[in-house]
């Protein structure tokens, strides 16, 4: 009799340490980060990576209070290792979260696997007009933006300051072409000309010369990372900023403001967020970011940053079921936290509405050469295709 007690006594231990087991699991969330850390666009993703890690630290390895699993991959800006990856990271690795992607051709990528695989995929830069209207989808979030909306605003600031003619610069893909349809959207004067280059294109010759003989009021750009880089030291040495100001969307930013130094004095940029943005969350976010890492955040880790909040938020409001993925799926939307770039909320499609800045790069009576948050251009902005989207269920 006391043996078949000892035995009972010890299945019943077993069952509860098996059932305290199984619930340790269901409390791990396994994230994928996928993001570009090779070529001359690398910098952009490793402050991506070290955004959301800063985040995933100062949360004690627990994002929402649930123990948290990153898994980091290099899409090396190529659609076809992006696919390859995100299925990885889903079959294998298992996780219930994709994030990280930079750039729009990969992010249309890796949303087929992640779709496919039942994971989250929370985009914390890549915005694609695709996803945001027709083809809109309950698995996909983005958390900065639409493509076209950063465009939009130094649109509507040209227009605004009577700026009669502009000639367009951006990268030949998914996200360039956006940028150049917001901006014309609303921007209603004459386009002066367009080029598109190639993808990390270092030369800018071609191009600089045909701004020069489009003589427009002034050259609106986007290009990132060494692209800009090189694009705003080229414009420089050609001594066209004085008769044709530059604008611009993420040429000019934390990360290719170093390299670029006096080049970019007297350029505007338009932008979600700036380090000198003064709320609370923002200023802990830039001392810890410099503490950490030892160099000045850029937008790029900001948005990463808020996205490792967001899914924070999201696991304390659902329980940290991101396993059951309708209670996670409307945690998300309904999630709360201090955004570092102000007012945040999710639209009808899953895109953010929310504010949009003008930044001035100027030298400090020290020497410093630093982006100054001049104005807010767009307050609570939505997208242009949220009416088209029409939200499936999962």
């Amino acid at each position: 009799m006391k043996l078949n007690s000892l035995i009972a006594a010890t299945a019943a231990a077993a069952a509860l340490l098996g059932g305290v087991a199984a619930q340790a699991q269901e409390q791990e969330v396994r994230i994928g980060l996928l993001t570009t850390l090779t070529g001359p666009l690398a910098p952009l993703g490793q402050h991506v990576r070290d955004g959301f890690n800063l985040a995933v630290e100062e949360a004690g390895g627990k994002l929402g209070g649930v123990t948290t699993k990153v898994v980091v991959e290099d899409d090396q800006l190529r659609p076809d290792v992006a696919v390859q990856l995100a299925t990885k990271l889903a079959e294998r690795d298992k996780i219930q979260i994709l994030t990280g992607v930079i750039f729009s051709n990969v992010a249309m990528a890796a949303l087929k696997p992640a779709v496919e695989n039942k994971v989250f995929f929370i985009s914390p830069n890549a915005g694609p007009s695709q996803l945001a209207g027709k083809q809109c989808s309950p698995w996909f979030y983005a958390t900065a933006w639409q493509n076209d909306q950063p465009h939009e605003a130094m649109g509507a600031h040209l227009q605004a300051s009577g700026v009669k003619k502009v000639y367009l610069v951006a990268p030949n893909y998914n996200a360039g072409k956006d940028a150049m349809r917001g901006f014309k959207g609303a921007y209603k004067g004459t386009i002066a000309g367009e080029s598109y280059p190639s993808m990390n294109q270092l030369d800018f010759a071609a191009e600089i010369s045909q701004i020069r003989a489009a003589k427009p009021d002034a050259v609106y750009v986007f290009l990132s990372g060494g692209m800009g880089v090189n694009f705003t030291k080229q414009y420089a040495q050609a001594r066209l900023g004085a008769e044709i100001p530059m604008y611009s969307a993420f040429t000019i930013d934390a990360i290719t403001l170093p390299a670029v130094g006096e080049a970019a004095v007297g350029t505007f940029q338009s932008n979600l967020w700036n380090a000198d943005l003064k709320i609370p969350a923002n200023e802990k976010f830039v001392a810890a970011f410099q503490k950490k890492y030892g160099y000045l955040p850029s937008n790029y880790a900001a948005q990463s940053y808020d996205t490792a909040r967001l899914i924070g938020a999201a696991l304390r409001l659902s329980g940290g079921k991101a396993d059951d993925k309708k209670a996670f799926a409307a945690a998300l939307r309904n999630a709360k936290f201090e955004s570092v770039r102000g007012p945040f909320a999710f639209n009808s499609n899953n895109f953010p509405v929310g504010n949009f800045y003008l930044l001035e790069t100027v030298k400090r009576a020290g020497g410093k050469v630093e982006q100054v948050t001049r104005k807010t251009i767009l307050t609570n902005a939505k997208d242009n295709y949220f009416g088209d989207c029409n939200m499936a269920g999962l």
